[in-house]
């Protein structure tokens, strides 16, 4: 579930406009999650919270989610997938700056680096071959970067909201500052059934049902297992794109898809402080 999306974005950014996937994407998955919320009496915050939950919508899903949409108008779904996959590297890197020193450990050293090499690999290969568009590529790292600090930040300052009810309204917000966007790029023409059903598929299916399936799955297993999904949906990421949209698996890909899975492995594994 969390490895599609990068496909269903590619689908529907080829006759909508970004601003308008992400509006459509994000007023079906708060519709769908708003009632249950109410019903688990999650949804209302505490005033004291709301500068973070702000911060939160900004760098959780406003940024991130319009840069991925945006960026896959230039790159293909399996190599915003994998750039997406750097989320625990920068993860780590941010939490040794707020005083983690655990991230000096050897093995957390040794996949920064590994995953630093991978991101190189990349992007270099990438961008130099002609094949991707930098800007684009640049846009998905600053997503990637977005998602870790928003999770450090929630971590670090308001443990205690529940993720549904903070993630409800973040969905309600970045809505509402979609909506004169979406408004002004709102397709002269119908869209195709293919593109407006990939929107719905990503408000329902990789929007509502996936933050509902991981809140069950983070109270299970906890978050630093819960985390492992991260190096599956890149590589459904990237199978989806070669087999469905006819991508290229490429030679930057083959080279930084096990490094990046490496690193972001090892450069969050938990260790002794």
């Amino acid at each position: 579930i969390w490895g599609v999306p990068y496909l269903f974005l590619k689908i529907a950014v080829e006759e909508i406009s970004p601003s308008v996937v992400v509006l459509g994407r994000v007023a079906i998955g708060a519709a769908i999650l708003l009632p249950i919320a109410l019903k688990r009496n999650v949804f209302f915050i505490s005033r004291k919270y709301w500068p973070f939950v702000l911060l939160y919508t900004v760098t959780e899903l406003v940024g991130p989610w319009y840069f991925i949409t945006a960026a896959e108008q230039k790159i293909s779904s399996g190599l915003a997938g994998l750039l997406v996959a750097t989320v625990p590297i920068w993860a780590a890197i941010l939490a040794s700056i707020f005083g983690d020193k655990t991230v000096w450990h050897a093995g957390r050293l040794f996949g920064l680096i590994v995953g630093f090499i991978g991101v190189v690999a990349v992007v270099g290969i990438e961008s130099l071959s002609g094949r991707q568009d930098i800007v684009a590529i640049g846009m998905v790292l600053l997503a990637a970067m977005g998602y870790a600090y928003a999770i450090n930040m929630i971590n670090r300052r308001i443990p205690e909201v529940p993720g549904l009810g903070l993630n409800t309204w973040a969905m309600i917000l970045t809505a509402i500052v979609f909506l004169p966007f979406a408004i002004g790029n709102w397709p002269t023409q119908t869209p195709s059934l293919k593109a407006m059903g990939s929107v719905v598929v990503l408000g329902v299916l990789c929007t509502a049902i996936a933050f509902v399936i991981f809140f069950k799955l983070i109270a299970e297993v906890g978050p630093p297992r819960a985390s492992l999904v991260t190096y599956l949906n890149t590589a459904v990421a990237v199978v989806l794109g070669v087999l469905i949209l006819d991508e290229k698996f490429t030679l930057g890909i083959a080279i930084g898809l096990p490094l990046v899975l490496v690193g972001s492995y090892f450069a969050s594994r938990k260790v002794n402080r």
